[in-house]
Order: C-alpha cells, then structure tokens, then sequence
C-alpha cells in the first residue's frame, strides 16, 4: 500500500482525444464532476471495464465497493479517504491494485492534476450490486448496479 506523500508530482498526460467522457453527475448526481467511458458492461460475465475522470482535488461520494476490483492509474493520481475523512493512500500513476471488494468504506479523487484510472469490476453478485454509496453516517444513499452501468453504456453509444 502507497503512503499518503506530503506533495504530489504531475504526470505525462493520458492521451484521451479518441474517448467521449460522459459526465456521470448528469445521470447521477452523487458522482457531480466524475466522467467515465465503460468499454464493457457484461452481465453473463459479471463484469464491468470503464475508465474514471476525476477532476484535481474532487472526490466522489462516500462509498463501498461490492465486487472484487482491479484499477490501474493512468493519469495523475488516485487519493483515498477514510470515512473520517483522512487520506490514508495515494496510488501514483502506474499503481495496479487488486481487491476482493467488501472493504472499509472510502472516498476517493485526483491529486493536483485530473486523474484517469481504469476501474475493471469482476464477479459481481447475483443481484447486480457493485457500488453502495453511503452517507456520512454509513447508511446507504443507494446502489449503483450493472443495470444501471448497462443504462449508461446504452446512452454513451448512442451519444448521450
């Protein structure tokens, strides 16, 4: 695990001119300032491959992931926050990491330049949940499932 460093370095950046960000706070407003482009949402296989923006020093909402993860940062780098708010790690560009899922609830965002990270969900439950997004006390504001990613890859084929 990476240690939260007292300054962050800008990275080469991403070459994103062929992809067409779609801004999730337009679908749902939880994710405000978060674009994604998901390259596959697969429900046979239980899978979802996308790539996350967050903008520099944004975070996204308080949350838990469901399903065992794999993310590689591409761009920047990815902050995570305890649900105290505390940085607890910051994975530079080129951090592979692999999670069960299940784990202690967390927020996390950009550094001091945007961050572009591949998120790849595998094995997700039988009903579909792969995010729950909390509240400050904990408490569930909502699940985000593979109908719902399956919603969003349909619009950003279609070109929103």
């Amino acid at each position: 695990m990476a240690t939260p460093a007292a300054q962050s370095h800008q990275t080469l950046p991403f070459d994103d001119r062929n992809i067409n960000w779609l801004p999730l706070g337009d679908i749902e407003p939880l994710l405000e300032g978060v674009d994604a482009w998901f390259y596959d949402v697969d429900e046979k296989q239980g899978a979802v491959d996308a790539l996350l923006r967050f903008p520099a020093h944004a975070r996204i909402v308080l949350h838990r992931h469901l399903a065992p993860y794999r993310t590689l940062v591409l761009q920047g780098e990815l902050r995570l926050y305890d649900g105290d708010d505390n940085l607890t790690e910051i994975r530079p560009v080129g951090s592979y990491v692999y999670s069960d899922g299940n784990g202690e609830p967390h927020s996390e965002g950009g550094g001091d330049q945007d961050v572009i990270v591949f998120f790849s969900n595998r094995n997700i439950r039988a009903d579909g949940a792969v995010y729950e997004l909390l509240d400050a006390d904990l408490n569930t504001i909502k699940y985000l499932s593979m109908a719902d990613f399956k919603a969003i890859q349909a619009m950003q084929t279609s070109g929103g």
